[in-house]
């Protein structure tokens, strides 16, 4: 096993703080159930996961990592995160109602000026999107700096394949990239690393 840099560690440590300060603290947030309710979407595609790789522009080392799951609805776990929006109820990291607007919202709440999104999605059972869908809502809050890890047990859990149990956000994205069938999307954006302005913008559902 190739030797760590201390570059790529202090990466790992400061992977969740990359995007936001005080993005990983570990914060209790518990939606009323009348807001989860009215908010589930269910997708008519597929069930599927898609593991979201924020990667810096500077020193393309990988900065934080979210995981979306499509099954009986489709929720996004954001560990350890900055990411929220009024109309997107949160439950300890776990957001419910990702309809298209939501994804999007998403995306462009992370790609900017200085991070780019990969975007890797992958055909699974729909028994593993429900085991996910548990295990996802079994995981928040996370504590700082575990956002990869956190996923990579999800993952491994879910029965979704032999995931590296790494503090980098890279490699889960590598075994992720590696499996059959992935299909794979970058997204850019020069927009400025403050993106309060995407708050005020009320989504279409």
């Amino acid at each position: 096993m190739p030797a760590v840099t201390a570059r790529a560690w202090r990466a790992a440590l400061l992977a969740c703080l990359s995007l936001a300060v005080g993005a990983c603290a570990v914060e209790e947030v518990w939606a009323p159930e009348e807001e989860v309710q009215r908010a589930i979407y269910r997708h008519d595609g597929p069930p599927t996961v898609t593991l979201f790789t924020m990667i810096n522009n500077r020193s393309n080392e990988g900065a934080h990592a979210g995981l979306m799951v499509n099954g009986s609805q489709r929720l996004i776990f954001d560990p350890a995160g900055s990411f929220n929006h009024p109309q997107i109820p949160e439950r300890n990291d776990v957001f419910f109602g990702i309809t298209p607007a939501a994804h999007d919202f998403y995306i462009d709440y992370h790609a900017r000026e200085t991070f780019r999104v990969k975007e890797n999605t992958l055909v699974v059972t729909p028994e593993q999107a429900e085991r996910v869908i548990r295990l996802i809502q079994q995981a928040g809050p996370v504590p700082p700096t575990r956002c990869n890890i956190a996923i990579a047990e999800v993952l491994r859990e879910a029965g979704i394949g032999d995931v590296p149990r790494s503090w980098f956000p890279l490699n889960t994205m590598r075994w992720v990239e590696s499996q059959p069938g992935v299909v794979t999307r970058l997204h850019r954006d020069d927009s400025p690393d403050n993106r309060g302005d995407l708050m005020r913008v009320p989504l279409v559902r």
